[in-house]
């Protein structure tokens, strides 16, 4: 007897598939080249899962338009904030101020990651889950993960000849830091309101666009911008297909930028940097924790009213 294998579990397999292409076409093209051979490939997949979920009705929204302006003014406000921070760190202060170097970088960094968690759950009053924070579905989300983190390690670090411990030990946590902060601003915070407003295409199009926008505030050239525009797209696509920032961070997107770092050789961090990295992240970590326990007390209010009404 065949196997009947459902669309909504051939959904993730083409998702899952495109990441891992988009990985390996890491190997194979670089810069504006790179974008436009994920372009390619995502428009092939693209087809194909039209095709797979043409008689699923509500499956996926590919373009549906539902906007709220105030989260559009919120994605714009902060998006600015957040990239005129880092220009500021790394465009004007630079390695010849460190001290405001990493001001402006952290701070940028807590806006983009902070803020978003602070106007979603106590301004919006949506959960956290709505910004990808948490397992989704747990096995899935391991599961791609670890098998998309492999890809990576694979094309990268593993051909990478490792300097001291001194020297690739701070860029880890660095990576780790960005990487926290990018996953909850630009993957659940732009990407899921960009699709409830208008849809899953342009979601992942313009929050991979505004991924690689964002890194002239790095001071970077247009073609290392192209090319992030591409990689942004493979970013986004992981996350939808997960549904949870996990399966980006803490493996896949640390250990590209990683990798980016020592093969670029241009940034020596002391180790004291770590506990400035540290800060950041506690402050991260302790954001989400309110957030976490303001839902369950807002759940616990509104669940009152109705055991009250309820008589044994």
């Amino acid at each position: 007897m065949p196997i009947v294998r459902s669309r909504r579990t051939a959904l993730p397999v083409l998702g899952a598939t495109f990441v891992i292409v988009g990985l390996f076409l890491l190997d194979v093209v670089g810069g504006l080249a790179y974008t436009l051979a994920v372009g390619g490939a995502a428009l092939i997949f693209g087809i194909v899962a039209l095709v797979v979920t043409r008689r699923e009705h509500g499956e996926l929204s590919w373009f549906d338009i539902h906007v709220d302006r105030l989260d559009l003014a919120v994605i714009a406000a902060l998006y600015v904030v957040v990239v005129g921070g880092f220009a500021l760190a790394f465009r004007v202060f630079t390695v010849d101020n460190v001290l405001g170097l990493f001001l402006s970088f952290g701070a940028a960094m807590l806006v983009g990651s902070v803020g978003a968690v602070i106007y979603t759950v106590w301004i919006r009053d949506r959960p956290l889950g709505s910004l990808g924070i948490g397992p989704g579905s747990w096995r899935l989300t391991v599961a791609l993960g670890l098998a998309f983190a492999g890809v990576q390690f694979v094309l990268t670090l593993a051909r990478v000849d490792f300097p001291s411990v001194q020297t690739w030990l701070p860029l880890l946590v660095m990576a780790l830091v960005v990487g926290l902060f990018e996953a909850i601003f630009f993957r659940g915070f732009i990407q899921n309101r960009l699709e409830a407003a208008f849809g899953l295409v342009p979601a992942v199009a313009v929050a991979a666009a505004l991924y690689g926008l964002y890194h002239v505030g790095y001071g970077m050239g247009w073609s290392e911008i192209g090319f992030l525009v591409g990689l942004g797209i493979v970013y986004a696509v992981a996350f939808r297909v997960a549904g949870s920032i996990l399966v980006l961070w803490p493996l896949l997107t640390p250990l590209g930028s990683l990798f980016n770092q020592l093969q670029a050789g241009d940034i020596v961090l002391p180790l004291e940097s770590i506990l400035g990295f540290a800060d950041v992240l506690a402050l991260i970590v302790a954001a989400l924790w309110l957030a976490r326990r303001h839902e369950r007390r807002h759940a616990g209010a509104a669940a009152a009213p109705r055991l009250r009404g309820v008589h044994p």
